[in-house]
């Protein structure tokens, strides 16, 4: 599969824009949408992405995972989420993947993406992976808590089409993975060595209030496994259960 790539001045959500453009005609997979301004980028459950124009990286992939059963699609997330970070770690290390699939460098979140699925039956029948990416941008000015951008880090610019083209050749061959059992527990492995906060005991918070847990596993569906400093273990869904810094 190769990567095909309509790019755009701005849209509102590249993820909207590509679905549009799939129900007036069936698109190639691998197609992606990247604009320059994403009027109204999402993350998940609703949440907003900041991006200056021109700055970062905004887009969009297609893809059809008709191999993939819909109970087991976190693996796409994990795929997704592990060739981002592979991607960063090109150019300097201490890159993880905050559960389910936020990139952080240490303490400070430069991706984030949504995955949105449709189905056919038991199996996923296509999905539309978008991803936010700080590159180049210097100053934030929303409400967010701890963004950063590689520029930042690295005190150098990057050229985007450039950074474009590696990171989704990269989600090609973490995707192709998935299409075998090998693939997949591999996926799967590197994923959870890269876990934000893997080992020891942090600070969590969920409905019943603030605790200290670590992470015990992530399961196939997606769910997190948290085991308290008594021992207790409970399983979380996405949103569920928030990271304290």
């Amino acid at each position: 599969m190769k990567h095909t790539v309509i790019h755009l001045q701005e849209t509102a959500s590249t993820n909207t824009f590509l679905r549009d453009l799939q129900q007036k005609e069936r698109q190639p997979e691998g197609c992606v949408i990247v604009a320059d301004a994403q009027l109204a980028g999402r993350g998940q459950k609703g949440n907003s992405w900041e991006a200056e124009r021109g700055k970062n990286l905004t887009f969009s992939m297609l893809l059809y995972p008709c191999h993939l059963l819909a109970s087991h699609s976190f693996i796409l997330s994990q795929a997704v989420s592990l060739a981002v970070v592979e991607t960063f770690e090109t150019q300097t290390s201490d890159f993880f993947i905050k559960w389910p699939n936020d990139i952080y460098w240490k303490e400070k979140k430069i991706g984030g993406m949504l995955i949105e699925n449709d189905l056919h039956g038991k199996y996923l029948d296509s999905s539309i992976v978008g991803i936010g990416l700080n590159i180049n941008q210097q100053k934030f000015i929303s409400d967010a808590p701890n963004p950063i951008s590689l520029a930042q880090i690295t005190g150098r610019e990057f050229l985007l089409p450039e950074w474009l083209d590696r990171v989704c050749g990269r989600i090609v061959f973490r995707y192709e993975q998935t299409k075998s059992a090998d693939g997949r527990k591999d996926i799967e492995q590197e994923y959870a060595d890269r876990l934000f906060r893997k080992g020891g005991y942090f600070p969590f918070r969920d409905r019943t209030g603030i605790f200290q847990a670590c992470i015990k596993e992530i399961r196939p569906s997606g769910h997190l496994v948290l085991q308290r400093t008594d021992g207790a273990e409970r399983m979380y869904a996405f949103k569920e259960v928030e990271f304290l810094f």
